[in-house]
């Protein structure tokens, strides 16, 4: 999807199903969100701002540091969730804008966004006006997918309903999208092009609970997941056969603890040499 597009998808009826799944969403993310937070180290006193904050889990995360944070995301939805979770805090603001081409001023210390950096239309130039935001030694640190052959919490799901989706042509792989990021040396090219030093890359490998029960896990594939979009353009009768296939899938994954599996993101961390 080109930026446009992103906006339209994220203030249409997606951004107020995220708003609806928020809870489950925290719940499944929070492994990936706690080692992006404790890497990123945000201090109090600092200015820092969320790039593709949602609806605030992580704005609300930081703010708790001390630090002053500005929330910024493309969906006013998801942002009218976040103002609401953060009401009575004094050290936090929120913009429904594009982060790629907002106007920043030099003077932030921290950059940090949970999977919100993958969808720029332009990643190097996003991420060259994005380092303009930052002081001189400032912190950029986000966390991105791997391939969906290193994340069986997104592909199983899509093996399992791949016979029933129409055909699709194959997509250049730094496209804009969930696994936009997947290519280190990818990351490592858009964040030297930008201006950025000190690049790192780490790998984490958390098992992400996708419900707490299979029925919670298939409202997530149906809703929110990665495949919602296809399966609710199939008609009635293949949508049935393609959501059982997919929770035939996912069944062979349940626990005592939920419906649980591997995933696979990076943490990137990066320095504004100044």
């Amino acid at each position: 999807m080109t930026n446009e597009e992103q906006r339209d998808f994220w203030n249409g009826p997606a951004g107020d199903v995220w708003v609806e799944a928020q809870e489950i969403m925290d719940r499944m993310l929070s492994p990936l969100s706690d080692a992006a937070l404790s890497a990123a180290a945000p201090l109090s006193g600092e200015r820092v701002i969320d790039i593709g904050c949602g609806c605030g889990a992580t704005t609300l995360a930081i703010a708790e540091s001390g630090a002053s944070v500005w929330g910024v995301d493309i969906s006013a939805p998801m942002l009218a969730r976040a103002r609401a979770r953060t009401a009575e805090l004094d050290n936090v603001t929120f913009s429904v804008n594009d982060a790629s081409t907002a106007d920043y001023n030099a003077e932030h210390h921290l950059i940090f966004s949970r999977f919100g950096v993958m969808f720029f239309d332009d990643p190097k130039a996003a991420f060259s006006n994005l380092r303009s935001a930052l002081v001189g030694g400032g912190r950029l640190a986000f966390v991105c997918w791997q391939s969906p052959e290193k994340n069986p919490f997104m592909s199983v799901a899509g093996r399992a309903a791949q016979p029933f989706l129409p055909e699709s042509e194959p997509q250049d792989p730094c496209a804009p999208g969930p696994f936009a990021f997947a290519d280190p040396h990818w990351i490592e090219e858009v964040l030297d092009n930008a201006g950025f030093s000190d690049v790192n890359i780490t790998s984490l490998n958390p098992h992400l609970a996708v419900g707490k029960t299979l029925d919670e896990s298939m409202y997530f594939q149906a809703r929110v997941g990665p495949l919602a979009r296809a399966l609710s353009e199939l008609d009635e009768s293949l949508q049935a056969e393609a959501k059982q296939a997919v929770r035939d899938a996912l069944s062979g994954y349940e626990t005592d603890d939920g419906v649980i599996l591997p995933a696979a993101a990076w943490l990137v961390q990066a320095i504004n040499p100044g």
